[in-house]
Order: structure tokens, then sequence, then C-alpha cells
């Protein structure tokens, strides 16, 4: 590592005493920030990260600069794009860079050209559909019995024939497998029995090492030591809610939530608060301080990026002010983030753990939906829980796999993680426009449905005669998979609205599954 030597040598420090006190103080913060630019690259190559960290090409962050411009409407459907050579001025870019922003977005049919007329959005990239609207709605305290139901939907994803758009994951032919089980074979020859045991604590030293360097090098500070590895992040949500919840507690919910998180809350006997969510903006904080006014709520279980099923995530500004609001109650928060990697912009949004003053944020994750959904490898930064989450997995799974551990370890050491992640987020993204075209294409004209800017999830809310548990039957009938609106709500809403899955490589198939699926909703 880096040694830290003096700046200045005894010859100069005549000159320094002469210095001006204002000079000084900005030198001296030159310099601060010098060693510790140094420190952390020194660190970072030291853990293998200078290599499998690239930076964003300057074009690449031109053209995610313009699709977050679509994405958020500035540029509409048909909006003729800035031209190259307003493009270059306007972002001090180069023309050649401009070109190759504009093909990196018509490849992600984002935009098209016109002959001798420049660049244009696509019709469908603006979404032809119409986004659905918050509903505010109240909840005092719903006891949970959606188990039956959930279960008769994960069970029609046991057919390889039926087209997954109800799936909770994406396509495993999206995940770098060979390089995964390179890492595997590796980390197992280099296991030792010492080693078997050490880790079968928190967790391997090494993951959790790469893990917090992966933070530190995003901006987010989360020591290592504050990292407990779990079975996958559902085991992580489930012991942060053991730790601060008894039966009968409510627990603060989003609604639509997450199905497992229902699941959870049935087994453990707690009771939902359901916090309405807004399709683009995520958890709606007006409601949420009603309720922490009125109701004795122990804990807030939400998801910051990329919610699951509406794809929703917190501006800056709300992620501040949910955590003043919950610091300001103390109320701890379980914050599930297991979609952060999947951004489709510039750079992953930064978790409310991030302003965690007081240790109240328990911060979950997992490879299961980047990298391996097999290894059930997922982590928890507890704050001041963490002891507490510690013990409680020693006395009841004790560890997760060691060897996947090791594998995972060495594979983000060496094995390209974010070559992976920005493959895996391109491909999402193209696959994103092709459901949303095929949409706009077959279904209802009155038919709503979100955009979300990472995740492999859109959620679609049909005109208000369809039943989307029957949906489900016919589509299944079809051999078509679905996720119906009633198993992400605690009191069984949203019967005309479903989530459907764009993580599967798109093609002549899925196109048919989503006529079809026009076609059934058309009967209603």
């Amino acid at each position: 590592m880096i040694q830290a030597h003096a700046i200045a040598p005894n010859g100069l420090s005549d000159g320094w005493r002469n210095t001006p006190k204002h000079l000084k103080k900005h030198l001296i913060l030159f310099f601060t920030d010098v060693f510790f630019l140094f420190v952390i690259t020194d660190f970072a190559h030291d853990a293998g990260l200078v290599h499998s960290m690239p930076l964003m090409k300057r074009y690449e962050k031109f053209a995610a600069d313009i699709s977050e411009m679509i994405r958020s409407g500035v540029l509409p459907a048909g909006e003729k794009v800035p031209s190259v050579r307003v493009a270059s001025r306007t972002w001090s870019v180069s023309p050649a860079t401009v070109f190759k922003a504009y093909y990196l977005l018509e490849d992600k049919g984002l935009i098209q050209a016109r002959a001798r007329s420049g660049y244009y959005v696509r019709e469908h990239a603006a979404n032809a559909l119409t986004e659905p609207e918050l509903i505010r709605h109240s909840s005092e305290g719903t006891e949970l019995g959606v188990s039956d139901l959930i279960f008769s939907v994960l069970g029609s994803l046991k057919d390889p024939d039926t087209v997954p758009f109800g799936s909770a994951f994406p396509s495993p032919h999206l995940y770098p497998l060979a390089s995964l089980a390179k890492s595997m074979a590796s980390a197992v020859r280099a296991l030792t029995p010492a080693g078997i045991v050490s880790d079968m604590t928190t967790g391997n030293p090494e993951l959790r090492r790469q893990i917090a360097l992966r933070y530190m090098i995003s901006g987010v500070r989360l020591p290592a030591d504050e990292l407990v590895i779990t079975n996958g992040a559902m085991e992580a949500l489930n012991l942060c809610l053991q730790c601060v919840t008894e039966p009968g507690d409510l627990v603060a919910i989003e609604a639509p939530a997450f199905y497992a998180c229902l699941q959870v809350l049935e087994r453990l006997k707690l009771k939902a608060v359901e916090i309405p969510v807004h399709p683009r903006d995520g958890v709606d904080l007006d409601s949420l301080q009603d309720s922490l006014t009125r109701l004795p709520i122990k804990a807030c279980w939400f998801m910051s990026s990329f919610q699951n099923p509406l794809g929703a995530s917190m501006t800056q500004e709300n992620r501040t002010r949910l955590y003043d609001l919950l610091e300001q109650h103390q109320i701890p928060l379980i914050e599930d983030d297991v979609y952060a990697e999947l951004y489709y912009g510039a750079k992953a949004p930064h978790p409310v753990k991030s302003l965690d003053r007081s240790g109240l944020v328990m911060h979950c994750s997992s490879f299961s939906k980047t990298l391996a959904p097999g290894y059930r490898v997922g982590w928890v930064a507890g704050g001041r829980y963490t002891e507490q989450i510690d013990r409680l997995k020693l006395m009841t799974t004790l560890s997760p796999s060691v060897p996947a551990q090791a594998a995972l370890a060495d594979y983000l050491k060496h094995g390209g993680y974010d070559r992976h992640l920005r493959k895996l987020r391109d491909t999402l993204e193209l696959q994103q426009g092709a459901m949303l075209a095929a949409a706009a294409r077959y279904f209802p004209a009155a038919t709503r449905v979100t955009r979300p800017v990472g995740g492999y999830f859109l959620w679609f809310e049909f005109p208000e005669q369809v039943d989307s548990l029957q949906l489900f039957q016919l589509a299944l009938a079809q051999g078509i998979s679905l996720a119906p609106g009633p198993i992400f709500s605690a009191s069984r809403r949203f019967k005309n609205c479903a989530r459907l899955n764009y993580g599967t490589p798109w093609d002549e198939r899925s196109e048919q599954a989503m006529a079809m699926l026009g076609r059934i909703l058309a009967s209603f």
C-alpha cells in the first residue's frame, strides 16, 4: 500500500511559514485530496478493482444524458434531437462523440434517423401508453393471507415451455455462467479447512471487502465490518424484520409491494400498513408521514431504487426527506436495494443508507438479480442492529454456502463484473423498449404502463373491467405467465393490474405472447 510521507521537507519550512494563511488552507486541502485519491486508487488496485470498474466513456455519458431527456419527456416522441453541431457545442464534445452516442441510442431503439433531416425520438421510445397515477388509500394494519394465491402464480413458472413474463428473475442466459464456473473451480481449489470454518460467521472476508469497495468507489461509505453475508437478500430482510418487531406489530410497506414482503409479514404474524407508491417517484411521503403520526409503526420496509413491481425510483430529495422523517420518529428502515445496479442512466442512485447518521437503516442487497440467482448470496449492512442480525443468523441458518461466497469474491476481483453489468443493463433497456412497443401495438388504448429507468419490470394498469386473476388463468392456458396485481397487495387491491418481466431475450415468441395477451384483454 502507498505510504504517507511529509509533503514539505525541512528546507521549505521558512517558505511555508511565510505563506499567507488563506493560501495555506487551500494547499492543505489540495494535498489532502491528492493523498486521498492516491490511497483510494492504490487500495482499489490491490483489490483488483482498477481493471474491473471501467469508467463510462464520454459518448456513453452523453448518450445517457439524451436517454434521460427522452424518458423524462423533455424530448417527446417525434421530437428532433439536437443536431450534431448543436450537441457538440452545447455539451462541449466532439462531433465524433455525438455520432457515436446517436448510433448507440439508435441501436437501443430510442431514436431513428430521417434522410436529410437528422435524428428523431422514436414513437414508442417515449411510451405511447400513458403512465398510471398515484392513488392514495388508507390502511390501518392489515392481517396477511396471500400465500396461497402467490404460490399458485409461482407454480405456473415451473413449465419451461411457458413464456416467463411472470418470473421474478431475468433469463439465466443473461448471466456470465462460464466465468462464474471458472471462479467457482478456482475458489474451491483454494479453500482450506480453517477457511471453511472461519467463513461461517459474518461471511467471507474477501467478499465483504470487495462489496465494501464497490460501495466506496461509487461514493457510499459502507465499512466491511458492518456487512453480514446472508443466504440471499430474503434472509437479510427476514433477519432485519425479526430484530425490530414482535408478532402483532405494525410494519409500513409499499402498495403495491413485492409479494415476498407480504409472505414474510404473514409468516411473522405482523400487520401491514400499506403506503401508496407513486409510479415514478416511489413511496408517497405525505401518506407515510400521516401514518407515522397516527399509528404505532415499528419498522418500514421500502425499495428506494427500481421498486418491484412498479420500477419507481425515489429522487435524492425524497430519499433525504424519507431518512429525516424516520430519524425524527426513530423508526428503523429496512432498505431492499437488490435492483440498484440495474440502472439505465449514467450512475447508480445512492441508497438511503448513504444518509444514515444514527444507524437506523438496515441496507439489504444481493447478487441474485444481477449475477447468480442460484448462489443465494446476499448481505446486510445493519447499522446499530448489526450484532443482533449476526447473532440471529448464527442461531438459524448459520452461514451461506462457503464455496459460493469464495467464488463470488474471486469473480468480483478478476471476472469483469462491471463489464457484465454494463452489457446486462444495455440488454434490459433494449428489451424494455421492445415490450413497450409491443404493448402499444396490441394492448387496449386505455392501458397505462410505467416506464422505469432501471430493473426489468413493467407495471400495467388495464381498463377497470379487466380482472387480472382471470387474465392470469386465460393467459396460462395459452402458455403465458404473468404476475396479477392482487399478489402485490396485503388487501388484494390492483385487480386490474399486472406485472410483466422483460428480462427474457426478445424474440418472435415474446412478440406473439404479447399479441395473444392483447387478444385476451380485448375479450373483457
